[in-house]
């Protein structure tokens, strides 16, 4: 490998390295919006209980009260009242296994199962952060392994097709 290419494979191991080591910060970035999001899930899960309560019923008989409403808009509600429930449940289990998951694996815990919506505004507002932390340096170097060689591979393969091209010049 020539200096050049080696210049290029730093340099590529560096930004590889600097993207990854975002990893756990977006992670991080994510746990926050999505406990803000169950904080306000809650506020309407909770209340719907109450409701529930007060006319005897337990979640399921009040959900059941609308699915069997001859009105449209009760029944309609209830779907969207099921599916309320049913996001705060899944983002209540997404915090759960991102809260017990260590450092390093948190964003492999995201990439799993991320919440669409909560993904989104998470990367529409993300800040990047320094990696100061063992979990992002771990990551930093994994990016950096990472560019280092596909830049490497990159001038692998230039260096053969430069190769190849040679060859079939001289054989001509």
């Amino acid at each position: 490998m020539g200096p050049i290419a080696r210049i290029i494979a730093v340099v590529a191991g560096l930004a590889g390295g600097t993207v990854f080591s975002q990893a756990p910060e977006f992670a991080q970035q994510y746990r926050q919006r999505i406990g803000g999001a169950i904080d306000e899930l809650r506020v309407i899960v909770e209340d719907f209980n109450v409701q529930a309560a007060e006319h005897h019923l337990d979640r399921q008989q009040a959900l059941n009260a609308y699915a069997q409403s001859s009105d449209d808009f009760l029944r309609d509600r209830g779907v969207s009242m099921q599916s309320t429930i049913s996001r705060y449940e899944t983002l209540l289990s997404q915090q759960l296994h991102l809260g017990t998951a260590p450092p390093v694996a948190k964003p492999f815990v995201l990439i799993q199962d991320a919440d669409d919506i909560v993904f989104a505004n998470t990367w529409r507002d993300f800040v990047p952060g320094v990696p100061v932390s063992f979990a992002g340096l771990v990551w930093g170097a994994i990016g950096f392994i990472g560019g280092w060689m596909v830049a490497a591979l990159v001038g692998l393969g230039a260096r053969r097709a430069v190769k190849t091209r040679r060859t079939r010049r001289q054989v001509s």
